[in-house]
């Protein structure tokens, strides 16, 4: 979320700006989310399925794996 606010719109990063390749041809995506207190960390998860979705991230995949947040209150209803 934080290179979106600094790129202005989702619609300004490209993959390779989030997307990380390391070991085995792991990818990793961190997405972040909301300063504590401050809107709902459910929409950064949205916003960035969103996002990989549509610029092909799940291409040629096996496997997903997620890593939600499960302690606050819409972290996990977002899935």
């Amino acid at each position: 979320l934080s290179l979106t606010a600094e790129a202005g719109s989702v619609e300004d990063l490209e993959l390779e700006d989030v997307m990380k390749i390391g070991y085995k041809d792991i990818r990793c995506v961190e997405s972040g989310g909301p300063e504590p207190g401050v809107g709902c960390a459910g929409r950064g998860v949205i916003t960035s399925i969103n996002f990989l979705e549509e610029n092909g991230a799940y291409d040629g995949v096996d496997y997903v794996s997620y890593d939600v947040l499960g302690d606050v209150v819409c972290g996990g209803f977002a899935m």
